[in-house]
């Protein structure tokens, strides 16, 4: 038996894109996307601890093999992967890419189910900046960039760049003005997150919150799952939860 055992296997189609994703849970919905190499047991088990919030998670599998443990090569093989696929964009500046338009949809047809205020989306690593493309569609009202990391930092100014197209940067500072907040999260010594911090910073104002950590080692990455900060893990948890007004089970 796998954590993934507990969630229930389906397909999602939008467009000319269709991903398998994973379900589990009850009350508002949140749309979890992992970091690469994939759905690893790490990425499940913070999934896991958002359900017992009183969410209901979906996580789409966009790369890699759910379940597997995450390992150096395996880990090359899926950046490899994503560096070649189209809708990732993985180097485009100024750019927002297919998956993310394909994101908005999930999360749109989520919230048609469930209702609510609107739905939560936690990015992480090269998909996190995906949650605040996902942000367009005014469905999505807690978005969560743990350690974006897309495009990839290979320059200066890639690694200032959010992923998004103008127009969609334009809507996005619409609704920071508006009153909709965005939770960044990194360790300080990250250099896959390139300066997007200031970026963010400057252009979203008051309504980006920070969450900066100094980091243990060089390689911490993963504020949610690898290298976790529990603290953090508790505060995401509890921003998504007022935002989307969840209610634990008793």
């Amino acid at each position: 038996m796998t954590m993934l055992d507990r969630w229930t296997l389906g397909e999602f189609a939008s467009g000319n894109l269709s991903y398998p994703t994973y379900r589990r849970g009850t009350g508002p919905g949140v749309v979890v996307i992992s970091e690469i190499p994939g759905i690893t047991p790490s990425v499940t088990g913070f999934a896991d601890r958002v359900v017992a919030a009183g969410m209901t998670v979906v996580m789409p599998s966009l790369f890699g093999t759910p379940g597997r443990e995450p390992s150096r090569g395996y880990l090359l093989r899926s950046a490899a992967s994503v560096c070649v696929a189209k809708e990732f964009e993985a180097f485009a500046l100024g750019k927002t890419p297919a998956i993310a338009v394909w994101l908005r949809a999930l999360a749109a047809n989520l919230h048609v189910e469930l209702g609510g205020p609107g739905v939560g989306a936690v990015g992480m690593c090269f998909t996190g900046g995906f949650a605040l493309a996902m942000m367009v569609e005014p469905h999505t009202i807690a978005p969560v960039l743990s350690q974006p990391s897309s495009p990839f930092a290979i320059r200066k100014a890639a690694g200032a760049d959010l992923n998004l197209s103008p127009a969609d940067l334009a809507v996005v500072k619409a609704r920071a003005a508006a009153g909709c907040e965005v939770l960044g999260l990194r360790y300080t010594g990250d250099k896959l997150v390139g300066t997007r911090f200031d970026t963010l910073r400057r252009e979203l104002g008051d309504a980006f919150l920070a969450v900066e950590l100094p980091s243990r080692k060089p390689s911490d990455h993963s504020v949610l799952t690898e290298q976790a900060d529990e603290a953090t893990v508790a505060r995401v948890i509890d921003f998504l939860s007022v935002k989307l007004g969840a209610v634990a089970p008793s």
